[in-house]
């Protein structure tokens, strides 16, 4: 007997509306059933996936209401990554204009529960096929067709911090001091990154956007991971994946072992020509500072999701990011001031008890 799928809720009548009219004109040509129609996944933006049975198998919707959300840099990303050799859905219809695409399915092991579950061999082998896809990622994706991680981005990014983190989840002001010592961290930061050789990058290449893929099955490349939520992909610092992948938002690793996965990363790159530093030590400082940024700019999205969108999920993972950007703030001696402005946010979460 058939389950009953979860119903479809809309945000309103017209977007409904909209939706009925286009899955119903690409219904005949790839044998959809809309009764099967249920929820896939949820994002962090605005975009929602459904999952419908068809002719030749299960599909994904991808519902992305403008003006919030564009789809059309997905489309052009997702033909790149396949172009590269890489797991990426394939776009088999698109209504730009209203935000509905229909894409292939690429299952529903997702990297992080895989990961999750998985003994220290079966994660030390599916890591490494996430680093391999890296290196083809960089490699083969033309980052000259992307747009830039620029210097006015970074900057954004790293003002979600005292906007949300600071003033709204914490009721934090700080004093003229202490801008001056948040505005000298960006800039250090900014440089430090716009001074990385610049490749693809994913920009949130993470557990929870690889899916884990029998790549036996028919046209399906042999390389795993599937990659998801790509949209986003720019031009930017060569380390910023592999610290987006080894320092996640929902799992951590000892620090030896994320050692050891940089450097295999590191060696595959240099055998596969990217313009990485020769030296293993600057490399890793490089990725420490890019990291700390991403990790800053995640504490303000995540408390942003919690007071803008009502989200608060995501909030509850506040603590491994301040112990993130902690462990980085005291090891490198220009960092240090940092820790002034972090101490009296992170002292509740490091006393409700946070390990790696």
């Amino acid at each position: 007997m058939r389950a009953t799928p979860t119903p479809i809720s809309w945000p309103d009548s017209a977007r409904q509306a909209a939706f009925g009219q286009w899955l119903a004109a690409i219904t005949a040509e790839h044998g959809l059933d809309s009764s099967t129609l249920a929820p896939a996944s949820a994002d962090a933006s605005f975009r929602r996936y459904l999952r419908i049975r068809g002719r030749e198998g299960s599909f994904i919707v991808m519902d992305a209401p403008p003006p919030q959300e564009d789809v059309r840099p997905f489309v052009r990303v997702a033909l790149m990554l396949q172009e590269a050799g890489l797991n990426a859905p394939r776009v088999l219809a698109a209504d730009a204009e209203r935000g509905f695409l229909l894409l292939s399915d690429l299952g529903q092991q997702v990297y992080l529960e895989a990961l999750q579950s998985a003994n220290a061999a079966e994660a030390d082998h599916l890591m490494r096929d996430a680093l391999q896809a890296l290196v083809r990622f960089q490699c083969q994706v033309d980052a000259s067709h992307l747009p830039p991680f620029s210097e006015k981005l970074f900057a954004d990014e790293l003002a979600l911090f005292p906007q949300w983190c600071v003033q709204r989840e914490f009721g934090v002001t700080w004093s003229n001091t202490e801008q001056g010592t948040w505005n000298r961290i960006c800039r250090l930061l900014i440089d430090s990154a716009l001074a990385q050789p610049q490749v693809a990058v994913h920009a949130d290449w993470m557990p929870r956007n690889l899916m884990r893929m029998d790549t036996t099955a028919p046209g399906v490349p042999g390389i795993n991971p599937g990659i998801l939520d790509f949209q986003d992909a720019v031009r930017g610092p060569i380390s910023y994946d592999l610290a987006s992948l080894l320092r996640d938002a929902f799992l951590s690793w000892p620090e030896d072992q994320e050692l050891d996965w940089a450097v295999r990363w590191w060696q595959e790159a240099r055998h596969a020509g990217l313009p990485v530093d020769p030296d293993f030590g600057e490399f890793w400082r490089a990725l420490e500072w890019v990291g700390l940024q991403r990790h800053l700019k995640v504490l303000g999205i995540f408390c942003r999701l919690k007071h803008r969108d009502g989200k608060d999920r995501y909030a509850q993972d506040l603590p491994r990011f301040f112990a993130y950007a902690t462990r980085v703030a005291l090891r490198y001696g220009p960092l240090k001031p940092l820790l002034k402005l972090l101490e009296p946010l992170s002292g509740r979460e490091v006393a409700a008890g946070f390990t790696f």
